[in-house]
């Protein structure tokens, strides 16, 4: 009877290092997982499997230069290391070279929802840093993503309502609002999104939705204040406005156009940018609607005197817990886990803190708002890195507290009262400090990375094929030697 002996002689095995995608992981050598160029099926299998890759990172906000590299590499982790990857603002395309005697492969795949769903993210980022190591293969790959594309939000909708809200209240109490104004906004949000839900089952289109919200933001603020005297109430209704402002402001991938056109796709930067401004555009006209509504049917509002972070140093501990409160509850309505939810709110507590105190020292918003972010981006890029989670999600939430929501309002009450100039200025103030933020964050995520380089994956560390020796074949009478890649060790 034969007997099967298996050995690894003195090879080491490679010592596990984590890692999380802000680290660019140098990718090995030589494929772990190869497939055969000439079998087109294969070939279809692993394009389709990286196109679809860049599907999910795009349209959870990734930028397009991150997506070309992500997909790059994991064609490349199955020996297809030859690829050109293009991808613009709503399809990737993607051809690979097979040789000079096999015609190119090529894929093209639209990105048709684009949607914030950080649980989503953080699975296809811990499935790609399995593939570039070469633990999975191209089936079990496909398999799993489907898995994750076809899977329902970890959390029940009431939780992402709650969080909305919960956002909107903190966002209140950030610009300097007590307990009622914070419940009003906290409200009206709810209603915000119930009212958008609807909305976008029928179909329609998202810039009328931003209409409809930024209207809902407005008529309740100005009916609360106008019967102030009657329910004894002390309200300041802007920071209601300016809370519902934020929350719809949110959820627009500022961040990834700006990075965009710093990292070099200033095609994708553009269209992303414009649809930026047109869903920006859409909850001005809401307000503004709302606005002359409420002045014909007799309900007044009063001119703006409060600024956001007025720079009081006695208010840092309530400026620094509602920032932490307002990232964690946009990070929650977006689905995001535990372990992501507490990284945001740590970084939109460092962000609040760093605006505060430079507006202390006259910075301006624009220099604060920029230097707030490049801290939120390396913080967030360390904290991500031990946390495993992608530094978008953290970047994305920690900036939320410092979007410039009253900035928006103020632009706009002015140019309804003809101050145009006032209205300029503000709005200037506004487009000055989302590019702040959006390019303080690509800066602060570059410079995470360089902080602690990664280890180069070196040859010594590469998992070893394992071989068999089978003492006698029966009926031949000759010793056999097979050799096979493992990732695992394997004993017969």
């Amino acid at each position: 009877m034969a007997q099967r002996l298996t050995g690894r002689g003195d090879l080491r095995r490679p010592r596990k290092v984590r890692r999380a995608t802000v680290d660019t992981t140098t990718p090995p050598p030589s494929p772990l997982q190869p497939i055969d160029l000439t079998d087109d099926t294969a070939v279809t299998e692993v394009l389709r499997l990286a196109i679809w890759v860049g599907e999910v990172l795009m349209a959870s906000g990734t930028g397009a230069i991150d997506t070309q590299v992500q997909v790059r590499q994991v064609a490349a982790a199955y020996g297809l290391s030859e690829c050109d990857v293009d991808v613009t603002f709503n399809s990737i395309a993607i051809s690979a070279r097979r040789g000079s005697t096999l015609p190119p492969a090529g894929s093209i795949r639209i990105v048709e929802h684009r949607s914030h769903d950080f649980s989503r993210l953080a699975a296809i980022d811990r499935l790609v840093r399995r593939i570039r190591v070469g633990a999975v293969s191209p089936v079990e790959a496909r398999n799993e993503l489907e898995s994750i594309t076809n899977s329902p939000h970890p959390y029940p909708r009431w939780v992402s309502t709650v969080a909305w809200a919960g956002m909107a209240g903190a966002i209140a109490v950030l610009l300097g609002a007590g307990v009622i104004v914070a419940s009003v906004a906290l409200l009206c949000t709810m209603v915000i999104y119930q009212t958008n839900l609807v909305l976008n089952r029928v179909g329609l289109p998202y810039f009328f939705q931003q209409i409809v919200g930024g209207f809902i933001a407005t008529i309740p603020a100005a009916g609360l204040y106008t019967a102030r005297e009657a329910l004894g109430l002390d309200l300041r209704p802007s920071l209601v406005i300016a809370s519902g402002i934020v929350v719809l402001l949110s959820g627009l991938s500022v961040v990834g156009s700006v990075q965009d056109a710093i990292t070099g796709a200033p095609i994708t930067a553009s269209a992303r940018f414009f649809e930026v401004l047109m869903m920006t555009a859409g909850i001005i006209v809401g307000v503004a609607i709302g606005l002359r509504v409420a002045d014909a049917v007799g309900l007044t509002l009063p001119p703006i005197s409060a600024a956001q972070y007025t720079g009081d140093l006695t208010r840092i501990p309530v400026q620094v817990i509602a920032g932490a409160f307002a990232a964690g509850f946009f990070a929650l309505a977006c689905y995001a886990e535990a372990r992501a939810v507490s990284v945001a709110a740590a970084s939109g507590a460092v962000g609040s803190l760093v605006y505060t105190v430079l507006q202390y020292w006259a910075a301006g918003p624009i220099i604060a708002a920029g230097t707030a972010a490049t801290v939120v981006g390396v913080a967030g890029g360390l904290l991500a890195r031990r946390a495993l989670t992608p530094p978008i999600i953290v970047g994305i939430a920690g900036i939320t507290p410092l979007l410039p929501g009253l900035s928006v309002y103020r632009s706009l009450y002015s140019f309804l009262s003809n101050e145009p100039l006032s209205g300029f200025s503000a709005l200037a103030t506004v487009f000055g400090i989302g590019s702040s933020l959006a390019a303080g964050v690509v800066l602060g995520e570059w410079a995470a990375r360089t902080i602690r380089r990664p280890r180069i994956v070196r040859a010594a560390a590469l998992p070893k094929p394992i071989v068999r020796r089978i003492s006698r074949d029966n009926g031949h009478g000759r010793e056999h030697t097979e050799s096979k890649w493992r990732n695992r060790r394997i004993v017969s």
